[in-house]
């Protein structure tokens, strides 16, 4: 089989029928992703391939760094002040060795999908390609929107602070009608979470001021909340997304909540067991937020996070010295969690993404306990995330959801990503779909009906991400079609 050729990862007849007539021109709904809503909104060219590639200022890919270190590569081509030509050389020889790894996948796709260029990319090729790269990235084709909408792309959802103003996102609603696609907040608060850190007092303060409410009591910290909800729900918030690298369920009172708060305030030491009822109670509170709402809540679960310490330190967060958690008893917890909150209706729509693919099972059986009340799979076991993102893992996580539940009704990918040049991946994820359900023909497990089978393709790929989160429900019907077909 030719490299990236018409029929990469597609193994068998049907497989090949079911992406060619009915994945492959599906529009894509990016419901989670880390692009920058001022870069979009700017619209500005990028310098030249490796500030889309590798870095531009704090933000980069650190898929990419974590490998070009195991390379030997000196930090300052990677998250350092170098020269970005020698950075894109040091990512050519990285690549190179990068045979099995799905960066080696993707980093082709891209260079074939966005800028037509088929050549092998390595050190002898590099020359060339850097220059015909940035030819092309100081076109009109290539500013940020432009990325977005000529990947078919109607919906991105960027990762936003509940302080934030979402300033830029009032900018491009203004303009959206315009840009062929919406930029929607949704709102991570990592910085609620983050109780134990000498900040907090100071983000409670920002949360009191943005919201109108006195912070005091975990109560007022409820109602800053709840104005932020609104606040973000108007300007087309339709999801909240939560990082728990540990859990554990322990219920508090609120006269305990509120010395838990005065603590994190005043950089107190604060024991694992408040810690944990600290958490639960704001999951409970975010829980029913998002039920009140119709919101989506997403989990990103059991992740290892700063390993490198001294790295850190230097570095910041998010820089490639991150692992796969190892907590065996978390979903044991959420469990309890969840049926608390089954007591009193307030079990928003949910996805769990668990960086441990031992976990997907356990899930996946917990949240089928939790369908209950209304709509088509209220609960779903995301996508395989970061570590996951692989065509081995995706292939099992497809497996798991649909031996479990329904995978008819799910709602697919999402780039989780900071680049423009990410697009590809729903490529690569509808390719392994389509692939799952050829063996099943294959295998004769299903009916060798490609038209029943094709419909489920489409509905994977964007319908139910369409019909699920609701971003185009204050659009006409008769608006609607146009909207997403042109």
């Amino acid at each position: 089989m030719a490299f990236l050729g018409d029929d990469f990862l597609l193994e068998n007849e049907a497989a090949k029928k079911l992406f060619n007539s009915y994945a492959k021109g599906m529009p894509i709904i990016d419901f989670h992703c880390h692009l920058i809503p001022k870069e979009i909104y700017e619209n500005k060219n990028f310098k030249n391939i490796t500030r889309i590639w590798l870095n531009e200022g704090h933000y980069g890919d650190h898929y990419k760094w974590r490998l070009m270190r195991a390379n030997g590569v000196p930090e300052e081509l990677i998250t350092g002040d170098g020269d970005d030509y020698k950075k894109f050389l040091a990512w050519a020889d990285t690549i190179e060795k990068s045979v099995g790894n799905p960066l080696y996948e993707w980093t082709h796709l891209e260079l074939r999908r966005f800028f037509g260029i088929d050549e092998t990319f390595n050190r002898k090729s590099a020359p060339d390609i850097w220059k015909k790269a940035n030819d092309l990235l100081q076109t009109d084709a290539f500013k940020p929107r432009n990325l977005i909408k000529n990947s078919n792309v109607k919906a991105v959802c960027t990762t936003d602070d509940p302080v934030s103003d979402l300033h830029f996102h009032k900018l491009l609603k203004d303009e959206e009608k315009d840009s062929g696609f919406r930029t929607l907040p949704a709102m991570r608060p990592d910085n609620l979470i983050q109780i134990e850190n000498n900040g907090f007092g100071k983000y409670l303060q920002e949360l009191g001021k943005v919201s109108g409410v006195q912070i005091n009591s975990f109560n007022s910290i409820r109602e800053a909340m709840h104005q932020r909800f609104i606040f973000f729900n108007k300007m087309g918030g339709r999801l909240s997304d939560h990082s728990l690298l540990t859990y554990h369920f322990v219920e508090a009172t609120d006269s305990e909540l509120d010395e838990i708060v005065s603590k994190g305030v005043d950089n107190k030491s604060i024991s694992d067991n408040e810690h944990d009822q600290y958490i639960t109670a704001l999951l409970e509170t975010l829980m029913r937020l998002n039920k009140e709402f119709g919101w989506t809540m997403q989990f990103h679960i059991n992740s290892s996070r700063d390993l490198n310490k001294p790295m850190f330190k230097e570095l910041g967060p998010d820089t490639g010295y991150d692992a796969v958690g190892t907590q065996p008893d978390i979903v044991y917890h959420i469990q309890q969690l969840f049926t608390k909150m089954r007591d009193s209706e307030n079990v928003p729509k949910t996805i769990f993404y668990s960086l441990n693919s031992n976990d997907w099972m356990e899930l996946a059986t917990m949240m089928g306990a939790f369908q209950d009340g209304g709509g088509k799979q209220r609960m779903q076991l995301g996508a395989g995330w970061w570590f996951n993102d692989t065509a081995e893992n995706m292939d099992l996580q497809l497996r798991v959801f649909a031996q479990q539940s329904l995978l008819s009704n799910f709602v697919g990918m999402l780039t989780d990503s900071r680049s423009f040049l990410s697009y590809p991946r729903h490529e690569y994820f509808r390719r392994v779909l389509c692939n799952f359900l050829g063996r099943l023909v294959e295998n004769g497990r299903v009916p060798n009906d490609i038209d029943f089978l094709g419909k489920i393709v489409k509905d994977v790929s964007y319908n139910n991400a369409l019909n699920y989160f609701g971003f185009f429900e204050d659009v006409k019907p008769e608006e609607l079609f146009s909207k997403i077909t042109n």
